[in-house]
């Protein structure tokens, strides 16, 4: 069971030049989904693509926001300090960015359904991989340097994504974790719980079957196991096996009450104990230490790539 393949084709992406500076060009993007769905506002994606002007063969960072439209402000900022160091950065704008929300979900978000996160968590890796796709063929984009950065949920999803791409050579998490049940009864975010379909006793006794499941997909294959639950498949821990002694950077908040400390020490363990940095604030005043957050990635993906 594979949730996160699509049916391979030609990218199909339209860019519109909307800024141009001395370093760098801006392009507002869109292109039409691999996995449409029922809602007319999900099939077209939109992004951003930052090209540096003077950079041969240039990483590619591709960032991801968090839940609803505030948690884009950083990814833009980020995407502007690294493309003056000479990384290209493609924002995308997810299924859970109010300009690809159908009202009739923004009305209810977060109480979603189960299988309403299960498609989005879907679209959304897919979305990064068609990225990946459009980038490989882009002559001034290196695409053996590409990485994903996610915020909070663009955290969950840029951690999937890369488990399940290894073209994705390299991410940066901030505010996520992994290990779902943790998360989900253990968080002080009662947001998190709403549209649940069980209980507390109900999830234990399911999660109850997750070490079995994590310990078959690092031998067989997350693609070759049958979940208990669907909920398996998008927590970020069931492809930690596939992220191991790959380079990652985790940032993350000492009093984070939305994401456990203990969800994010799992999910660094399973990883195999990556590069990890724990900054003042919570899950949304981490950002007041936004540039020391800034050159922390920039040195790292510089590093990495060698650039």
């Amino acid at each position: 069971m594979d949730p996160y393949s699509y049916p391979s084709s030609e990218p199909r992406f339209n860019l519109h030049l909307k800024e141009t500076t001395p370093r760098w060009l801006r392009y507002a993007v869109s292109f039409p989904t691999a996995h449409p769905t029922r809602y007319e506002e999900n099939n077209t994606v939109r992004g951003e693509y930052l090209q540096p002007r003077k950079a041969d063969r240039a990483p590619l960072a591709i960032l991801l926001h968090g839940i609803g439209d505030r948690s884009i402000i950083p990814c833009k900022l980020l995407a502007r300090a690294l493309v003056k160091r000479g990384i290209a950065c493609f924002i995308l704008y997810s299924v859970f960015h109010s300009s690809r929300m159908p009202e009739v979900l923004r009305n209810r978000l977060p109480a979603l359904t189960s299988e309403e996160w299960f498609e989005g968590y879907q679209i959304s890796v897919i979305d990064v991989r068609q990225v990946v796709d459009w980038a490989s063929g882009k002559a001034e984009i290196n695409k053996e340097q590409i990485a994903a950065i996610g915020i909070s949920l663009g955290g969950f999803i840029s951690a999937i994504a890369m488990g399940v791409d290894k073209r994705i050579r390299a991410g940066v998490f901030l505010v996520a974790g992994g290990n779902s049940e943790e998360i989900t009864w253990k968080s002080k975010s009662r947001a998190i719980r709403m549209g649940l379909s069980c209980t507390e006793a109900e999830c234990h006794h399911i999660h109850s079957y997750y070490p079995q499941y994590l310990a078959e997909v690092a031998k067989k294959g997350f693609e070759n196991v049958i979940p208990v639950k669907g909920c398996f498949l998008t927590d970020p821990m069931t492809f930690a096996s596939y992220l191991r002694n790959r380079p990652i950077l985790m940032i993350n908040a000492l009093r984070d009450g939305t994401i456990p400390r203990q969800a994010t020490l799992d999910f660094w363990e399973a990883c195999g104990k990556p590069a990890i940095i724990w900054l003042p604030g919570n899950h949304v005043t981490i950002w007041f230490s936004y540039p020391l957050i800034s050159r922390k990635i920039t040195s790292f993906l510089r590093a990495t790539f060698g650039v």
